[in-house]
């Protein structure tokens, strides 16, 4: 008997099925199985292996109830949700699904899967006419590289892209990436971020965009806008910041600056790129070098500039050229190109270089500087050297020679010894204001001495060969030894 009001349970439930196919419209949900059906005026309620479609759609559940007016089902235990079109599998334990909108509601261990991208949250409203999924109330995205996290996110599946929103993390083995907005494409896994954007790496170098960032994950290529990346090493700053993980190659473009944090050397330009294994830079364009001293700052400009750091001293390298410059508090200096050498902390200056020291400027074929405690202890003039002193009274005291050392003290030049071709020409002034005449001495070997910058007085080592004119005999023809050139309009400073 009970076997006889199965069957007859069955065969009317299969009646309403086929009636219900025959008379539904396009959008009607049609249940096509179910293992028992307790029918009524509004609501129908479907047991066991529950199947229906809408259009395209194939849900699936372990029971259902149906609501007739609204065209809508509540769905009800190991919920799976399929396509006939496209490969996307959803799950849930509980889900509600509307037929005229084609809307599923999906809640509690919902899992979508994608090809291999799955998506995990316990809220999804999954659009399946416009195949947009968005979750709310936190979400997790899984792919074969990438785990990413977020309270809110919407996933459009045709064109393979995920916008995540709310306090979103990227996570894969080499890096964390924390940001507020990030449009993940799952093909080809590439990441956009809008807004502030911080990422660390597994080595714990740090990589931040005040302006957005994007990320190829599967490559390691990274672009920060207004960024900066921080090294064991370096921090490198850009308006437009690039990075290449495989290569260890970053290169940035306007306001670039990359600051070597054990030697306090801090380079700025126009665009520049690092080298992070070689540590290795190379600035252009409005190139300007700061390496900071205890008391004061040194600074370096060029239109090139290159900086190799190395353990030993004698392989690091600070190089400018092209019109470069240095200048610090009471020095300043020009040529072609200039170097600073480490390993005996020296500066060279090449091709038609110029040093200033209060008053005074120095012109040779090549000039070295060399600093002891961070200060100039030495300066050497090699090859055609010239000094010109301007006094009080705007003469200019000049001393030649074929090679000359300079030697500081507290930044000011206290003694310059000439050798060979010594030539003087001297204005002996009276307490800084009065003239009493003009010295013109010729001696192999000088030494002159300074005070607070001024030349105070002349010693001769070799037998000396000498003039002196008074004030009213002095020929305006006779004041400049020969190839003067006071080029004082291009002493740098630091705009």
């Amino acid at each position: 008997m009970k076997k006889i009001i199965t069957l007859l349970l069955l065969f009317v439930g299969a009646i309403s099925l086929t009636a219900r196919a025959q008379n539904q419209n396009a959008n009607y949900l049609d249940f096509k199985r179910a293992e028992r059906v307790r029918g009524g005026a509004e609501v129908e309620r479907f047991y066991g292996n529950v199947l229906m479609i809408n259009q395209n759609t194939i849900v699936e559940c372990d029971s259902a109830f149906f609501f007739k007016r609204e065209n809508m089902a509540k769905l009800y235990g190991n919920v799976r949700i399929t396509d006939k079109e496209d490969p996307v599998v959803t799950t849930a334990s509980y889900a509600e699904y509307e037929g005229a909108s084609r809307m599923a509601r999906l809640r509690q261990n919902v899992v979508m899967d994608n090809e291999g991208t799955l998506l995990y949250t316990d809220f999804l409203d999954y659009d399946r006419n416009t195949a947009t999924a968005n979750y709310f109330n936190g979400g997790r995205v899984v792919d074969s590289l990438n785990v990413l996290t977020s309270e809110k996110a919407v996933y459009e599946t045709q064109i393979e892209r995920i916008t995540f929103t709310e306090r979103v993390d990227l996570v894969n083995p080499d890096y964390h990436m924390k940001t507020e907005y990030l449009i993940y494409r799952t093909i080809p896994k590439t990441a956009e971020t809008l807004g502030l954007t911080n990422v660390v790496s597994a080595e714990g170098n740090r990589l931040n965009a005040q302006k957005g960032a994007y990320y190829e994950t599967e490559g390691g290529i990274f672009r920060f806008y207004d960024g900066d990346a921080e090294t064991e090493d370096a921090i490198i700053f850009g308006e437009t910041l690039y990075y290449d993980e495989n290569r260890g190659y970053y290169e940035a473009r306007e306001d670039v600056s990359i600051l070597y944090k054990k030697d306090e050397i801090e380079l700025f330009g126009d665009e520049g790129y690092h080298l992070e294994l070689e540590k290795y830079s190379r600035m252009y364009g409005r190139g300007l070098v700061q390496k900071y001293l205890e008391a004061d700052t040194l600074f370096m400009i060029a239109d090139t500039l290159i900086y190799k750091d190395d353990e030993l001293p004698a392989n690091r390298e600070l190089s400018a050229f092209y019109n470069a410059r240095i200048f610090k508090t009471d020095l300043q200096g020009r040529g072609d190109s200039i170097a600073y050498v480490f390993a005996d902390s020296s500066i060279h200056l090449y091709r038609d270089p110029v040093l200033w020291n209060d008053n005074n400027q120095v012109t040779a074929d090549s000039i070295r500087l060399l600093i002891v405690d961070e200060a100039i202890e030495k300066a050497f003039f090699e090859r055609n050297a010239y000094l010109i002193g301007e006094d009080t009274l705007q003469n200019y005291n000049q001393i030649k020679g074929r090679r000359m050392i300079a030697y500081f003290r507290d930044e000011q030049i206290q003694q310059l010894d000439v050798n060979g071709n010594g030539e003087s020409l001297y204005f002996d002034l009276l307490e800084d204001n009065t003239l009493r005449g003009m010295n013109l001495l010729l001696c192999a070997r000088m030494i002159i001495y300074f005070e607070e910058g001024q030349l105070q007085r002349i010693k001769s080592l070799v037998k000396p060969d000498g003039t002196f004119t008074p004030p009213h005999e002095i020929d305006d023809k006779k004041r400049k030894l020969k190839d003067f050139r006071w080029r004082i309009e291009e002493k740098p400073d630091r705009r």
